[in-house]
């Protein structure tokens, strides 16, 4: 039986992710700080542990691997990574998760080995034209906060190794990743998630707050479509790093008539200041198209619909248990 070793299994892609080598016949180990909030912990073998330790770490990366994800990071959205109250936090905890993953691979080299970067690396372009966030244009290096800074960092160590230790690796730079199962509430969520959960909340004829005048552009990754893109640089040769996202490019004005129009609720949008990150960002897919013959194509409307009613059904469930 082939086994995984899946690291930050407890969190969104990672229980995801988990749940799918399963289902495709994997042996899983999975390791994280807690086991996933939202669905049951599927791993064969769960080591509940922070990775910023060294001894939990040489103790969760235990032998020989086919494959090892490393997703564990610290992470949230813009009002977690773009307010400055978290960048030591957040730098030091995601690089010395990685330090340790990376001298305890170079040990035993136990597989080939996934690294979860970010679209957060890339410079904030001027203005939009057809070749921004090519995998090229990440130097000369300017990422958008302290978050991006470490992705980019670590990118490098773990190409490092690669030359260094022999490890053979895969990066990934992930673009906003939403859907099910994601945080919705508590101050970590992504956009999608956010602007669901003030939606689900309000009633017809209330107003929500929006960060940023609403012409900031994303363009959002449907979980299902951010693990296909995995395995398909997973069976790969490609060994740089590349973009795995949509290139359905959306403003959130539009993202938040997109979800209001979902709840058939008649609901005003009030723009306010707060951290609303670059004001573009999206995936250019060339590389992955001319490398591994494949893009994400599932339309966001789907994807967003069926986020808007999972976290419609939590926030039901809160109610029931405290009416």
């Amino acid at each position: 039986m082939k086994k995984a070793l899946v690291l930050g299994a407890g969190g969104f892609i990672g229980s995801h992710l988990t749940r799918k080598l399963k289902l495709e016949g994997w042996y899983v180990r999975g390791v994280d700080i807690h086991e996933p909030e939202f669905s049951e912990n599927v791993a064969d073998e769960f080591v509940t542990g922070d990775l910023r330790e060294r001894v939990v770490c040489d103790k969760a990366i235990d032998g020989r691997y086919d494959r090892v994800y490393q997703l564990a990071a610290d992470m949230g959205g813009a009002g977690y990574i773009f307010t400055g109250a978290h960048d030591a936090a957040i730098m030091a905890n995601s690089a010395q998760i990685n330090l340790n993953v990376l001298h305890r691979t170079a040990e035993l080299q136990p597989g080939l080995l996934f690294y979860s970067s970010s679209a957060c690396i890339y410079p904030a372009p001027a203005i939009y034209h057809d070749d921004v966030y090519e995998e090229s244009t990440a130097y000369p290096a300017q990422p958008d906060s302290e978050y991006g800074w470490e992705k980019l960092f670590s990118e490098r160590l773990y190409l490092a190794h690669a030359r260094n230790a022999g490890l053979n690796v895969r990066i990934a730079r992930l673009h906003n990743v939403y859907g099910p199962e994601a945080a919705w509430d508590g101050g970590r969520e992504k956009a999608i998630a956010a602007i669901c959960r003030k939606v689900i909340l309000a009633k017809d004829g209330d107003e929500i707050e929006i960060w940023g005048d609403g012409q900031q552009t994303r363009s959002f990754l449907y979980i299902d479509e951010c693990l296909e893109g995995m395995e398909r640089l997973m069976v790969s040769s490609l060994a740089e790093p590349v973009n795995i996202g949509s290139a359905e490019m959306v403003t959130i004005q539009a993202l938040t008539e997109m979800i209001i129009g979902i709840s058939g609720k008649q609901i005003a949008v009030r723009h306010i200041d707060g951290p609303k990150g670059v004001d573009i960002r999206t995936s250019n897919n060339n590389l992955i198209k001319q490398k591994l013959n494949w893009s994400p194509e599932y339309p966001l409307r789907n994807g967003v619909k069926k986020t808007y009613q999972w976290i419609a059904s939590k926030i039901a469930g809160q109610s029931a248990v405290h009416p």
